[in-house]
C-alpha cells in the first residue's frame, strides 16, 4: 500500500520546539494527532500508544501560532491546511477563545480497498461501519478514486467538512478523476445530496458520516432513483444499526409485527417480535473491526432478518496484510434451514415428508450448508411448467434434469397448495427420502432464490 500524508506541511504550521521534535522522530509516519492543550505538554499519538513531545508547556502564543497558520474554523470548529487531508479541531473556553487543538494527520492511502476491490464491481450500495479513527474517510476516499479513475464511472463527492477532500477550492489528488461537492453547513448536507442527483447525473455518490433522519432519508431517496451509494456511519457492527432508531432505515427500518396464533407456534416465537419494514438502501455493509480485519454483509436484507430471530453468525471475514496478501474466511450461517422455514417475505416453505427441515436433513456434521449428493439434481416438476423451470435453473446454472418417474427423482418442487392436496405423493416422497420444496406461487424470481441455494 502507498501512502501520500504531506506530514511535512502540516509539522511547518507548529511552534518551532516541535517541528524540531517531530522531524526527527523515527516514528513519525505512524503518526495519528498531535495534541495542544493551553497549560499542558504537547502530546503526540502514534499507531502504538501516546508520548509527550518536549517538556515546554503550551502557551496562548503557541496556540495563536498555529491558529494564524491554518484557514478560518468552520461553526463545527474544523479547520484544514491548503492542499492536504489535514484536519484541526478546536476546544473553545467558555469567551469562545480557542484554548485546544486536535491536529489530525489525514493520508491518502492507495490499495486500502483491494479487500473489497470485487464489491465495487457488483455495482451495489455499500455501508462502511466503524468507529471513530479507524479509517472509514481514508477508505471511501480511495473507494471514490478507483471508481472515478479505474472503472471511469461518473462520482460525486459530497464533501461536508472538507475531509474527504481536503480544506481548499482544488480537491486533493487522493479522489482521482472525482468530483466534490462542498457543503457549507452540516445542516444542508441531506440538500445536497438531492443537489447532486438533480443536477450533475452521477452513477454514484459518496457521503461520509450519515447521521440524522434527513440524511438516512436522502439516501434512501438516492437508492431508489438507481444511483450506487456509498456512505459511512458510527457504529461497531450491525447490531449497532439495528438498534439506533434514526440509522434503522439505512437496513430498512425495524417495526413490532403481531403473527397469529397458529403463525407464532410454527415459528416457535412471541406473538410480537421484531421484523425489517422495507428493502435496505444499501445492498452490502462492511465493518471495520481493525485497520487490517474486516467482516462483511454481502446481502443486508437476509443478514437483518437472521439477526432479528437472534439466527445469526458471521458469515465472511476478510483479513489482509501489509505484504498484500488477503484472506477471507467464511462462516457459514448458523439455523439457516430454520431461517428459510420461516421466512415469508419471498413466500417460500423446504420441509422433509417427515416435518423436518430438510436442508438439515442433507447436511454432513462438517459442514453447516445445503448439499444434494449427486452433482445432476434430478427434478421431478408438479404444477409447474417444465420450460418455466428450465428457465430459472438454467439462468444460475445448475446441472439437471427433469423426469417424470418419481422414483427416479432427487428432488420434489411444485405449488404449496397441489402438493397439500396430494397426500399419495407426499407419502411417496416420504417412503423414498424425497425432498420437497414448495411454492406459493409461480415466479422466475422464487425459483431464482431456490437456485441460488442450491448454488451455494
Amino acid at each position: 500500500m502507498d501512502s501520500n500524508n504531506d506530514l511535512e506541511k502540516l509539522i511547518e504550521n507548529l511552534p518551532f520546539f516541535l517541528q524540531e521534535h517531530l522531524n526527527k522522530h523515527i516514528y513519525k509516519d505512524q503518526l495519528l494527532e498531535i495534541v495542544l492543550d493551553l497549560g499542558r505538554r504537547p502530546e503526540a499519538r502514534f499507531l502504538y500508544g501516546p508520548e509527550y513531545l518536549s517538556q515546554k508547556i503550551i502557551s496562548w502564543q503557541d496556540i495563536d501560532f498555529v491558529v494564524k497558520r491554518i484557514s478560518k474554523f468552520s461553526n463545527e470548529n474544523r479547520a484544514g491546511i491548503e492542499r492536504t487531508l489535514h484536519r484541526i479541531s478546536c476546544i473553545r473556553n467558555r469567551q469562545f477563545l480557542i484554548n485546544g487543538l486536535t491536529c489530525r494527520i489525514g493520508r491518502a492511502i492507495f490499495g486500502t480497498i483491494s479487500v473489497i476491490r470485487d464489491l465495487l464491481e457488483y455495482e451495489k450500495s455499500i455501508l462502511i461501519l466503524g468507529k471513530p479513527g479507524v479509517g472509514k474517510t481514508t477508505i471511501i476516499r480511495e473507494i471514490g478514486r478507483v471508481l472515478a479513475d479505474e472503472m471511469e464511472k461518473r462520482v460525486i463527492i459530497i464533501d461536508t467538512s472538507n475531509e474527504i477532500a481536503g480544506d481548499s477550492d482544488i480537491p486533493h489528488s487522493g479522489i482521482g478523476r472525482a468530483r466534490r461537492m462542498q457543503v457549507p453547513n452540516t445542516d444542508l448536507q441531506h440538500q445536497s445530496m438531492i443537489e447532486a442527483i438533480e443536477n450533475h447525473m452521477p452513477q454514484v455518490i459518496i457521503i461520509d458520516e450519515i447521521g440524522t433522519d434527513l440524511e438516512v432519508l436522502a439516501a434512501r431517496t438516492i437508492a431508489e432513483k438507481g444511483v450506487q451509494l456509498v456512505g459511512t456511519t458510527h457504529g461497531n457492527c450491525l447490531e449497532n444499526l439495528i438498534k439506533n432508531p434514526p440509522l434503522a432505515d439505512l437496513i430498512g427500518g425495524i417495526q413490532y409485527v403481531t403473527l397469529s396464533d397458529d403463525e407464532a407456534k410454527r415459528r416457535g416465537t412471541q406473538k410480537s417480535i421484531l421484523e425489517r419494514k422495507a428493502y435496505p438502501a444499501f445492498e452490502v455493509i462492511v465493518e471495520i473491526n481493525s485497520s487490517n480485519s474486516w467482516t462483511i454483509h454481502e446481502d443486508v436484507k437476509t443478514s437483518v432478518d437472521l439477526l432479528l430471530r437472534s439466527n445469526f453468525n458471521i458469515n465472511q471475514l476478510r483479513q489482509f496484510s501489509l505484504a498484500h496478501k488477503i484472506q477471507i474466511k467464511c462462516q457459514q450461517l448458523q439455523n439457516y434451514s430454520n431461517f428459510l422455514l420461516q421466512n415469508q417475505n419471498n413466500g417460500n416453505e423446504m420441509f422433509h415428508p417427515n416435518g423436518k427441515p430438510w436442508i438439515y436433513l442433507n447436511q454432513s456434521k462438517e459442514e453447516n450448508t445445503f448439499q444434494i449428493n449427486s452433482k445432476t439434481l434430478v427434478i421431478y416438476p408438479y404444477s409447474i411448467s417444465n420450460n418455466f423451470l428450465k428457465e430459472a435453473l438454467l439462468k444460475i446454472g445448475i446441472k439437471f434434469t427433469l423426469t417424470t418417474n418419481l422414483k427416479k427423482a432427487s428432488l420434489i418442487i411444485g405449488l404449496k397448495r397441489q402438493l397439500k392436496q396430494n397426500f399419495k405423493l407426499k407419502k411417496l416422497a416420504n417412503k423414498k427420502k424425497i425432498p420437497i420444496y414448495s411454492l406459493n406461487q409461480i415466479s422466475i424470481y422464487q425459483l431464482t432464490k431456490f437456485a441460488k441455494i442450491l448454488n451455494q
